[in-house]
């Protein structure tokens, strides 16, 4: 869960999202590699007192400066677009859940289970046992190491079903059915929030996700039902 002065990412909770931490971690070198390079040429050319002459036209160096982006952006490009088409595989899905965003707050439904649905708000703070805009009266539950998908859309305008720490971020659009995925491969609490300004209530619409085995999961549903 994010904290305060938390700099960097959640701890990955899916391997996709250890993916994009991946991902991102590889295009930062680049680009720090990029920024000293670039700041030392352009500091050398201010504080010389020399003047080269094959600075103002060289066909060499031109040549260099257009090839070295291009193969630069390849290095960016093909692990970009790989864990672009990992993020859109679907790939035997064990249940399937339906996200509906409302003005402020979450429903759910199992569709594959009968009168399975429920509406999730955000619950009152206390102190003592919850965290503050981020617990719900009714938390999703899913079983832990299982494929996941997750159908997202919208009653009124345009919502977010965002969950950071397993790499999700769908825009839950009215009159619109999104689907992705996801994997969650450890047992715990997981919390996102509506990304989208929907309006008056928009940060208080949070999302709780409870990862439990699929023992537990079962007992859940048929407890529930």
């Amino acid at each position: 869960m994010a904290t305060w002065s938390n700099l960097n990412f959640q701890n990955s909770a899916s391997p996709l999202m250890e993916q994009i931490i991946f991902f991102h971690d590889h295009s930062l070198i680049i680009l720090i590699i990029i920024t000293i390079l670039v700041s030392y040429l352009m500091l050398s050319l201010f504080f010389n007192k020399y003047i080269n002459r094959f600075l103002l036209e060289g066909q060499l160096i031109e040549l260099i400066w257009t090839i070295l982006p291009a193969i630069i952006l390849i290095f960016i490009a093909f692990p970009s677009l790989r864990l672009l088409y990992l993020l859109d595989e679907l790939n035997n899905p064990l249940i399937t859940l339906k996200s509906i965003g409302h003005q402020w707050y979450w429903s759910y439904e199992y569709s594959d289970f009968n009168k399975v649905e429920f509406d999730s708000y955000m619950s009152q703070w206390d102190k003592n046992n919850n965290f503050r805009l981020l617990d719900v009266d009714n938390r999703v539950v899913l079983p832990m190491n299982n494929q996941i998908r997750i159908l997202i859309t919208a009653t009124d305008v345009i919502h977010s079903w965002t969950v950071p720490s397993l790499g999700v971020k769908v825009d839950a659009n009215p009159g619109r059915l999104n689907q992705t995925n996801f994997f969650i491969n450890r047992s715990g609490i997981f919390y996102g929030q509506c990304s989208e300004i929907c309006g008056a209530n928009h940060s208080f619409m949070p999302i709780m996700i409870e990862s439990v085995s699929i023992k537990n999961f079962i007992n859940w549903i048929n407890n529930y039902s």
